[in-house]
């Protein structure tokens, strides 16, 4: 648990959004890429943006294949060291999602220096280090701006065999979903921004999303 996080603005005050960090909505997201130009895609590339799976999959050899995503946001929580867990293992459970082991993580870090003390933006660097030295694998580098808003999260690589990958689209009617943890993590999130989570619901949101 971080110290003296409470002395700094609250992490949440600094994110215009709510719920999953800022996201945009599906339908909007949806409407920007359609006006992108396409791109030639090659046949290495067996996952890409066309199916909205977790992550982007790209064979190297007959035996394995890159799995890469990208996943970062802004502040759900105000305890920075948690918001470092979150977000980080947000990024990383994208590639276990798609049946691949974790190899090595690129940290992406947007901060407000003149407005956060530096300490409070180490303890959110801390918590990301500390889900990645439990996954067993390295934060390799990354890149870092001075930002409006508080932004963390991760490039996550895995390895996975070609054969193996879990895409959205073998999904079948008649498939049992097994749910490792309860869904609605946004209603409560948006409830700790409007200081109406009582203690229990902060501690399971906490619970449910590291």
């Amino acid at each position: 648990m971080t110290q003296d996080f409470k002395a700094s603005p609250r992490l949440t005050s600094l994110s215009h959004g709510g719920g999953c960090g800022c996201k945009i909505a599906p339908g909007v997201l949806s409407e920007i890429l359609r006006a992108t130009t396409a791109m030639p895609l090659p046949p290495e590339l067996l996952v890409g943006i066309e199916t909205a799976d977790d992550a982007a999959v790209y064979k190297l050899n007959d035996n394995q294949a890159l799995v890469a995503t990208t996943d970062f946001f802004m502040p759900i929580v105000d305890d920075p060291f948690e918001f470092g867990r979150i977000a980080a293992t947000n990024a990383i459970s994208d590639v276990y999602a798609m049946g691949a082991q974790p190899i090595m993580a690129l940290a992406l870090v947007g901060m407000p220096v003149n407005v956060l003390p530096l300490r409070v933006i180490g303890q959110i660097l801390d918590g990301g280090q500390s889900v990645c030295r439990a996954a067993g694998i390295p934060i390799a580098g990354g890149h870092t701006i001075d930002s409006v808003e508080p932004i963390y999260g991760l490039v996550a690589l895995g390895l996975a065999h070609p054969d193996h990958i879990k895409r959205n689209a073998d999904a079948k009617v008649g498939d049992v979903l097994v749910l490792g943890k309860p869904i609605g993590v946004g209603i409560l999130s948006a409830a700790l921004k409007k200081e109406m989570l009582p203690d229990e619901g902060y501690r399971a949101m906490i619970d449910n999303t590291t």
